[in-house]
């Protein structure tokens, strides 16, 4: 989304980043370098975070557009294809039987760790989450034409927790293809994340993680089941989070959302990193889903958000020492 007025160079941009949000020895080079402004209802600027960190309190999210570079799309793209042409698809309503879900991100491609590590999602996981976050989850989600919608959720809900309460996580969403309202972007209710009720009409129930048959191809569309999904689900306080490729939502854990149907003749991918506070379980066993072979090679930041970090005074030690001796 454009401000209209003129806005600064992409390096003062990212010096505006790294210099307000960002934690001492963050390197400015992996600040946003191909941005224009963010948005969540209205527009910011990256020098003036502070005002973003606001509507992200107020509404839940926040949206930064074009964040990524046409380059950095591309090197995704490509790391991502073999993955998804292998067309492993959805167990469940809840994952897509049109959909394409990968997970283990961080072992499957460097670029991944860059993604998870990106400056600017970084200063809003520091702010809420802490200093030791922790890697929740990251996955690529990628929906078929003929994708239904998602029930509604909200990311943190494992925690069981009751609401109302502080949010227990902050989930990334990056635009990897547009998110249009014709091929499935995903669907937000600006305010929810405040909301005392841990149940709201549409919301996922455990039918919806019951495995079922999926399958693709246009085919076995059946555009009836596709509008009965939307309309049974659909609200009048929800909004679409429209966004050009290369886009960032960052989203509280609280913020009831849901994936939207892809009714569009092609796919369209996102991937979603998650995050949560450092003495919470991630929902992702990620010293399984990164093994330390490939886990020594990461960037310090990446290695820390696996669990190579300690919580004080001493929560996360192996065999009595820091985690990331293991990696020595």
């Amino acid at each position: 989304m454009s401000a209209g007025i003129e806005t600064p160079s992409n390096e003062a941009k990212a010096k505006a980043v790294s210099a307000s949000a960002l934690p001492e020895g963050t390197s400015v080079d992996r600040a946003p370098t191909d941005c224009s402004t963010a948005s969540a209802g209205r527009e910011f600027d990256f020098g003036d975070l502070e005002r973003a960190y606001a509507a992200f309190d107020e509404t839940g999210y926040v949206i930064f557009e074009r964040v990524l570079s046409a380059g950095t799309l591309q090197d995704i793209r490509n790391a991502l294809k073999p993955f998804i042409d292998r067309e492993l698809l959805g167990r469940n309503e809840f994952e897509g039987l049109r959909t394409n879900r990968i997970y283990a991100m961080l072992a499957k491609a460097p670029v991944f760790a860059d993604l998870v590590t990106h400056p600017l999602a970084m200063a809003f996981v520091r702010r809420d989450l802490g200093a030791d976050a922790l890697l929740s989850a990251c996955l690529a989600i990628n929906l078929h034409p003929g994708e239904t919608a998602q029930p509604w959720h909200f990311d943190d809900s494992h925690y069981q927790w009751p609401r109302p309460r502080p949010s227990l996580g902050v989930s990334a969403f990056w635009a990897i293809d547009p998110l249009t309202d014709e091929n499935g972007a995903t669907e937000v209710i600006p305010g929810s994340h405040l909301w005392e009720s841990d149940e709201i009409e549409g919301a996922v129930a455990p039918a919806d993680f019951k495995k079922a048959q999926a399958s693709i191809g246009q085919s076995s569309i059946d555009q009836s089941s596709m509008d009965q999904a939307s309309i049974e689900g659909a609200r009048a306080d929800g909004t679409k989070a429209l966004m050009p490729a290369g886009s960032l939502m960052l989203a509280k854990g609280t913020l009831w959302h849901r994936g939207g149907a892809n009714r569009s003749d092609a796919s369209r991918l996102l991937i979603t990193p998650q995050y949560c506070p450092g003495w919470t379980r991630p929902l992702e066993n990620m010293s399984l889903a990164v093994p330390p072979a490939i886990a020594k090679d990461l960037p310090p930041e990446a290695q820390a958000l696996l669990g190579y970090s300690i919580h004080a005074p001493f929560m996360g030690y192996v065999d009595g020492r820091h985690p990331k001796r293991v990696l020595d």
